[in-house]
């Protein structure tokens, strides 16, 4: 979903898992993370593992809604074009 300053996605994250990891699936998309879900640890690392994975800053990607549950959604904002793409194949 498309809106002014980035766009959103609804993510399903997993703490606690054997390696940092995207799956997309028919459900949505799920991120598996090696952080525990304590003391905001799985949400530091699910910013950090996504902004390497694609390859923008940290302070790009912002939870909105979800802070302590496992159901997410993320603002990601993002300007250039291609960029932008290659984020979406990567989790749509």
């Amino acid at each position: 979903m498309k809106k002014n300053d980035g766009f959103i996605v609804h993510i399903k994250i997993s703490p606690n898992a054997s390696k940092n990891e995207i799956i997309k699936s028919e459900d949505g998309v799920k991120v598996k993370i090696t952080a525990q879900p304590v003391e905001n640890k799985a949400n530091k690392a699910l910013v950090e593992f996504l902004s390497k994975e694609f390859k923008i800053p940290k302070t790009s990607i912002e939870i909105v809604k979800g802070q302590t549950s496992k159901e997410k959604t993320l603002l990601i904002k993002v300007e250039d074009e291609h960029k932008l793409n290659a984020i979406k194949m990567l989790i749509m």
